[in-house]
């Protein structure tokens, strides 16, 4: 199937597809006589793959390395296993910060008084320097 076939098969958008082939994620297509990328099911598959990956929030790394455990039937899940439960701590940990940032934010927000520019709490606020609260790190 064609670049864009392969594009709606997968989810991916055609520039997407390609920057994958330029990284590596995946191989370079056959080509027809004319010149056009051909995508087997099996690209297709693995398109999806790697879009799915991309929807959880794995890096493109992490993603090479599942796909490298993909790739090879004599590795054990456990691996896979590894690099999905440390990408979840990761999400975790970011939820952990936008919910420190947004009680940060409405903190500054419920100083607003809706005044004058100059005595803006919010811009205030955005001038001083950020302090962690002893719960994120």
């Amino acid at each position: 199937m064609k670049i864009s076939e392969a594009a709606a098969a997968s989810g991916c958008h055609l520039e997407t597809i390609r920057y994958y082939e330029r990284s590596g994620l995946m191989p370079a297509p056959a080509r027809t006589a004319s010149g056009y990328r051909e995508y087997s099911p099996i690209e297709v598959d693995r398109l999806r793959f790697i879009s799915r990956g991309r929807e959880l929030g794995f890096s493109l790394e992490e993603i090479r390395s599942l796909l490298s455990l993909d790739d090879n039937p004599t590795m054990s899940c456990c691996d896979v296993d590894v690099i999905a439960r440390q990408h979840l701590a990761d999400i975790r940990d970011r939820i952990r910060e936008l919910n420190n940032m947004a009680a940060e934010l409405e903190r500054v927000i419920s100083q607003c008084a809706g005044g004058e520019r100059d005595r803006c709490a919010i811009l205030g606020a955005l001038r001083q320097p950020y302090e962690r609260s002893a719960t994120s790190s």
